[in-house]
């Protein structure tokens, strides 16, 4: 079998990154880093925590940014030297390393690629993820807190903070509910992809005749507010009611009532927070998802009018969108893009990126023929 056409696959890597390079504006992320740095060594930037936090947060991110564009080419340039000097001493498993190093180089980029089609006005912020198990009964339960173990390991996996608000257990096993956010530069954009109905068929493991139960989940991604967005919530509209926190299986994790659940009236919008340990705390986070769960209405909104005003009567963004079969035959398969893997086991331990920079590429193809029809 023939070794690949290094010359060829290593000019088009170095076309990908320029093009990257142009769409990221590296000198204009330069620049802002400059400025950023000013700002970071001034003596009274703590001064203004919320501020302080956003400066820090924004230089760590472009600086993560910049970092990883220079790592990734200067790895190209590595590559092209590792071909040259194989072929000058005819070395066949130094060749054989730089075809494996030519395909990890090879998935990176593609990575990065992706990243920058998250040009969204949200993409870039952080992301408050809620999952409900649907149909299906304790299964569902079940499958809701298998779907929030598979973020928060993908989360893991790429060192990204967990904060969980609320979880709802199950009286049996697993989760009705769950509400947590993902501290991470573009989670929003990158997890976006997820929102919709997710479906497991398997053998039930609470079934005693051993049948196979189909179970759904649904999930919701909203992105993280910053003080400069505008949605305002008359206090009048809000219901608070305080609880005592509790876990599985009634266990209580606080001796106060702590817990503080918010009702939006107007939208019937529900919130709880059962995280912190006041009561104060934990109403500060909840309004926090109450007003990200706000906006997203709003936007959601104002799209669907746009589809009315269009007559636009396919299927929206978000309905029945993957499958999890676990039996009679191992596969998960997202609807949309037909991206798939053979091992659910992987799947349900993190490793969904595949289907997330498939979801990503979806959409931004999706919207690229939504632009065309309208010109």
């Amino acid at each position: 079998m023939a070794g690949p056409d290094f010359d060829t696959e290593i000019k088009q890597l170095q076309a990908t990154m320029t093009t990257i390079g142009q769409v990221l504006d590296l000198d204009g992320m330069r620049a802002e880093i400059a400025d950023l740095g000013e700002q970071v060594a001034a003596p009274d930037l703590w001064d203004d925590q919320d501020n302080a936090t956003r400066v820090t947060g924004r230089l760590s991110d472009l600086q993560g940014q910049v970092d990883r564009f220079s790592e990734l080419s200067g790895r190209i340039d590595d590559l092209a030297i590792m071909v040259e000097l194989s072929r000058e001493e005819d070395d066949a498993d130094s060749l054989a390393e730089a075809e494996r190093e030519l395909r990890k180089v090879q998935t990176a980029v593609e990575s990065l690629e992706v990243r920058t089609l998250l040009s969204g006005e949200y993409d870039a912020r952080e992301a408050i993820v809620t999952i409900r198990s649907g149909a299906g009964g304790v299964d569902a339960a079940d499958f809701a807190e298998m779907l929030m173990r598979m973020y928060t390991r993908w989360a893991e996996r790429n060192k990204f903070p967990v904060e969980v608000f609320d979880v709802s257990y199950a009286e049996e096993a697993g989760i009705k509910s769950a509400e947590f956010a993902i501290h991470s530069p573009y989670a929003y954009g990158t997890l976006s992809v997820e929102v919709g109905t997710h479906r497991l068929v398997r053998i039930s493991p609470f079934d005693n005749q051993g049948r196979r139960q189909t179970s759904f989940a649904a999930v919701e991604v909203v992105p993280q507010l910053e003080q400069t967005d505008e949605i305002e919530i008359d206090e009048n509209e809000v219901r608070t009611d305080v609880f005592r926190s509790g876990g599985p299986g009634g266990q209580s994790v606080n001796t106060t009532d702590s817990a503080v659940r918010l009702t939006h009236i107007p939208t019937g919008i529900v919130v709880s927070c059962q995280n912190e340990k006041s009561q104060l705390q934990n109403k500060a986070a909840a309004m926090i998802v109450l007003k990200a769960k706000l906006l997203a209405r709003k936007k959601a909104e104002e799209a669907a009018l746009k589809k009315d005003l269009k007559g636009d009567v396919a299927a929206s963004w978000g309905d029945q969108m993957r499958n999890y079969v676990l039996n009679p035959y191992q596969i998960v398969k997202d609807l949309r893009t037909g991206f798939e893997v053979g091992n659910p086991t992987s799947v349900f331990d993190g490793e969904i990126d595949g289907f997330l920079e498939a979801g990503i590429r979806w959409r931004r193809g999706s919207e690229r023929d939504a632009a065309a029809a309208d010109a």
